[in-house]
């Protein structure tokens, strides 16, 4: 990057007096210009401000991913990329399409990102919090400035998820022309086409933007070609200076064929082989939203926000293990009916909020307050019985769904924080947030019988309470901390019998525990850092028992079945060093410990239960290590990524020896190379070349025990891909 200073001087002299006497000609001297031409590491890695919008962040974990300073595969979002330096982010790498971020904090459960509040701009786009929350819908990275990530202690102001918020954060239409055009566009191995366009601009009192993005692979794995494509237009309209008003509509779309899964044979025999070729799945999502923000006083902000998430997600499958084949059935010369299953998402939510600032004892301090409203219809039909055929198609060839369901939700939050400043080095916050509500199932399950019993209606009411503090050792280093409490609601596939052997507990309660946190960040000459040591409490976790009734007969009984708790460190270090005018390198670690285990636990195992008490928590592994280099050169920049995620277990029973589909076992250790070229060739045109998985490295990150399906989903192997981003 150049940086070019012009210094310009004009000298004058001047004499005057108090009789009427003509003033001396100016006398000018013009300098030329002194240019000063520097590279710098990149600020791809930041912290929020303590206080921003209407939220308070001081004394939480926080950061900031600035994309523009990245290089990384944009297009694929392989998660271990962007998240490189967030220490403990495990990535589920689910498929290599790129269309979907799985992602988890401290052991947490990564499935579609679904134990974090995620945002988009501010809106929420998890399609159900109570029934259903996994984010189904799919940004492209081309179209995000920048990743805020906040951990669960700071949750109170936005949810009450263990894992903490992640919000993407959109590119902002340019102030200082009526239409700008922004083109990046993508070519990579197996068939990989990616375009985004996007334009945006200012007229008067009136700024815009709008995008659209088209992508298309057909896949690292036999049977698993995906195409997608995802919009937006925003309206952005300045009533006064402190009064500005926001109108938006996005929405993704994408259609994934699913290879399925694998057991160990197989993918040790070949890792790219499929076992279904009918399988398809299909996330539909749109999101409107309107956001005020009104600057009542020079001291008060206000904000409302109303959204919604509508939409669906569809899938039709030959839903077995890995190692029962898709054939042709000999008495029809057919293939097997595959089933077809649609979730349609009515999830509106309404949001107001408030920041007051004040001063008490010579201090700045804030009081920031708000309540939110949600009204969600959450429309389940499944096992439905579709078609013989091949293609995606959600036809049903017998009209009866084997259930079909409402699952309604109204809840009411508040919350209030008050961040208060007692010195000039030591500040504290207090937020409490109170969450009540009801979910009401209504609907049928032919197969059951009436005497089967399933909770029809689910109360709530928590009061959660959370303190925070920090202390500035200097201007550029602190210490932060925290406790606070967290739950999550029961949701849908909870309370829903799997079969008929299943019987879901009527006093099925909610998740609930809390999160603790002490950390020490700061920057020294040329060194940045984040330490933190965490500790996360998940008591109740659903799953099931087995128990017998009165007859003798095997129940599997679905219920709370005891608590976990995930203790670790969390360390982030970058050295950035400049060796030249024009030459700049960064060198960082990203690493986290931890150790996650079950308390009180009882798990069912065929027709008897067993006790867990000190088992890992699945899908916890004990380390991530993400270390890197960027070399940034004149106008070039180079990345290297090396990545290690160490062994985990698929089962709470920490079975080690693989089952015959592949579905338990131990999930291997596995290591990453990745390299990231880019080139700013004008500074309207640049070319970015990236070559993931060098190594080629054979791996798998979970073995899922419910969708995709049970067993081994392989990940990608060695990829390579080219960009051209062209701004106009």
């Amino acid at each position: 990057m150049k940086t070019y200073i012009i210094i310009t001087a004009v000298l004058s002299i001047a004499t005057s007096s108090y009789c009427q006497h003509s003033m001396a000609p100016i006398e000018t001297q013009d300098l030329s210009p002194l240019v000063i031409e520097g590279v710098s590491p990149p600020k791809d890695i930041q912290r929020l401000e303590p206080i921003q919008g209407t939220f308070i962040y001081s004394g939480k974990k926080n950061e900031v991913i600035v994309l523009s300073e990245k290089t990384v595969a944009m297009t694929e979002k392989y998660g271990r990329q962007i998240f490189a330096k967030i220490p403990g982010v495990f990535v589920y790498d689910m498929d290599g399409t790129g269309n979907q971020m799985n992602i988890a904090a401290r052991g947490l459960d990564p499935h579609r990102s679904w134990e974090f509040n995620v945002r988009k701009d501010g809106i929420l786009t998890n399609s159900d919090m109570y029934g259903y929350p996994a984010s189904h819908y799919n940004i492209p990275l081309e179209a995000v400035e920048r990743i805020e990530l906040v951990r669960g202690t700071a949750s109170l102001q936005y949810g009450a998820q263990f894992g903490g918020m992640i919000n993407y954060i959109s590119k902002q239409p340019d102030t200082s022309r009526t239409v700008a055009f922004e083109s990046i566009n993508t070519v990579g191995s197996y068939g990989l086409l990616s375009t985004y366009n996007a334009a945006s601009g200012t007229v008067g009192k009136f700024r815009y933007s709008a995008w659209f993005n088209k992508k298309t692979i057909e896949g690292f794995r036999e049977n698993s070609a995906s195409t997608s494509d995802a919009q937006a237009i925003s309206l952005f309209y300045e009533a006064r200076k402190n009064l500005h008003f926001k109108l938006e509509w996005t929405h993704s779309n994408y259609l994934v064929q699913l290879p399925g899964a694998l057991t160990d044979s197989m993918f040790h025999a070949d890792a790219t082989t499929s076992t279904r070729a009918r399988n398809f799945y299909n996330p539909n999502i749109h999101i409107p939203s309107v956001t005020i923000n009104w600057n009542a006083t020079p001291k008060t902000l206000l904000q409302l926000t109303t959204s919604a998430v509508l939409g669906s997600r569809n899938s039709v499958m030959f839903d077995q293990p890995a190692n029962i084949a898709d054939t042709i059935v000999g008495a029809t010369l057919q293939y097997n009916h595959r089933q077809v299953d649609i979730d349609q998402f009515n999830s509106y939510t309404a949001e107001l909020r408030m920041l007051r600032s004040c001063s008490f004892l010579s201090n700045s301090n804030a009081f920031s307050a708000g309540v939110q409203y949600m009204n969600n219809d959450m429309h389940r039909r499944q096992q439905g019985k579709g078609t013989t055929g091949s293609d995606f198609d959600l036809t049903l060839v017998s009209p009866t769904w084997g259930r079909d369901l409402h699952f309604r939700t109204h809840n009411i939050a508040a919350f209030m924080e008050n961040h208060c400043v007692i010195t000039n080095k030591f500040s504290l916050n207090t937020s409490v947030r109170w969450e009540f509500g009801q979910s009401t199932k209504t609907g049928f399950i032919p197969q059951f019988s009436d005497s089967v019993a399933i909770p029809n209606k689910i109360r709530r009411f928590f009061p959660l309470f959370a303190f925070s503090g920090q202390y500035d050792i200097s201007d550029k280093m602190s210490l932060y901390g925290g406790w606070s409490r967290a739950y999550r609601p029961v949701i849908f596939k909870d309370i829903i019998p799997q079969s008929v052997y299943e019987v879901a507990d009527p006093k099925l309660k909610d998740a609930n525990g809390y999160n603790a946190e002490l950390g020490f960040r700061g920057k020294w000459k040329f060194l940045q850092w984040d330490l933190t040591a965490f500790y996360l409490q998940y008591n109740d976790r659903v799953g099931t028992i087995a128990q017998t009734d009165e007859e003798n007969n095997l129940v599997i009984f679905r219920t709370n079945i005891g608590d976990s708790r995930t203790m670790g460190l969390e360390m982030f270090v970058q050295g950035d060093f400049s060796l030249g005018n024009k030459t700049a390198v960064s060198l960082f670690t990203s690493s986290s410990f931890m150790d996650a285990r079950y308390q009180k636990m009882s798990i069912r195992t065929n027709e008897s239960n067993i006790q867990a008490d000190g088992n890992k928590v699945e899908g916890v592994p004990a380390w991530i290590s993400r270390n890197g280099v960027v070399l940034k050169h004149s106008i070039m920049s180079v990345s290297i990524l090396y990545s290690f995620t160490s062994e985990s277990f698929a089962d709470a029973l920490n079975t080690i020896e693989p089952s015959a589909n592949g579905a338990t076992g131990l999930v291997p250790s596995y290591q990453l190379l990745d390299l990231n070229f880019a080139v700013q060739l004008t500074e309207k045109l640049k070319l970015q070349i990236n070559a993931n998985n060098i190594l080629d490295a054979q791996y798998f990150t979970k073995r899922p025990q419910f969708y995709p399906g049970p067993g081994i989903w392989p990940s990608d192997g060695r990829t390579f891909s080219a960009t051209v981003l062209i701004k106009i």
